[in-house]
């Protein structure tokens, strides 16, 4: 039986659920899959697994500087692996922004990282003013403004296609063949 790590960093835990979406799907196949936040990493058993995926979202136009952190510490566990990164990110409620070579935060992760992915993911993410902090909203709705997005203090968008979520879930197990 293949086995598959999903490795994480959320923020607002947009992130935690779309890792736990693509395990819970494995999981009812019956392929073995474990969900990790990076943070709780420290103690992986590495062996285990036939597959490592490491996602991770976008605030500011950027990654938090723990993954980078993260893809230092671990990247030749994860380079031992075939393995897959997958970016979250608002600017992905767009179809040509969800195309790897389009999506300017990801290239920006590849640039800046360390590791190499093997396979890279592009998903589109949520907008959730109300349980943002008011510093967050502020910036986010210039950022919205200028990219023509929303900006309504009370949205809340989930942009996520969970079916191709689950698509990638399979993608995934996929890369051990």
């Amino acid at each position: 039986m293949k086995s598959v790590l999903i490795l994480y960093y959320s923020r607002g835990g947009h992130t935690a659920k779309i890792a736990r979406a693509m395990a819970e799907h494995l999981q009812s196949q019956s392929i073995g899959c474990d969900i990790i936040h990076i943070d709780q990493a420290a103690d992986i058993d590495w062996q285990k697994y036939d597959v490592i995926a490491l996602g991770a979202c976008v605030l500011y136009g950027s990654y938090h500087k723990s993954v980078f952190e993260f893809v230092k510490q671990y990247q030749q566990h994860i380079k031992a692996k075939p393995n897959s990164f997958f970016s979250v990110n608002v600017v992905a409620r767009n179809p040509e922004k969800r195309v790897p070579e389009n999506n300017k935060y990801l290239q920006k992760f590849i640039e800046l990282s360390p590791w190499t992915p093997q396979d890279v993911k592009v998903i589109a993410g949520k907008v959730d003013y109300p349980s943002w902090r008011w510093y967050d909203r502020m910036m986010i709705q210039l950022i919205m403004k200028i990219t023509d997005g929303p900006t309504d203090p009370k949205a809340i968008i989930d942009y996520t296609d969970w079916e191709d979520v689950k698509v990638y879930a399979d993608h995934l197990v996929s890369l051990a063949d």
